[in-house]
């Protein structure tokens, strides 16, 4: 296989797996808020703070993912 093409493929793969990525960190945010929810007996609180970390770790995976992009 050509150096261009696999190059080509590992792109192709990083950037299949953004979406991915989004809804991992956003489920991981919102399942530590939920079981820090229901350790401490908080039940809405903790729940919106790490799903809003959740979403800023997906959001910013998609901001370095565009500047890796501008940058090739």
């Amino acid at each position: 296989m050509k150096k261009g093409t696999s190059k080509n493929i590992k792109e192709l793969a990083y950037y299949s797996s953004l979406g991915l990525s989004v809804a991992i960190s956003i489920f991981i945010g919102l399942f530590v808020g939920v079981w820090l929810d229901n350790k401490f007996d908080t039940t809405p609180v903790l729940t919106l703070v790490f799903l809003g970390l959740g979403i800023a770790a997906g959001f910013r995976n998609l901001v370095m993912a565009a500047k890796r992009s501008r940058k090739l």
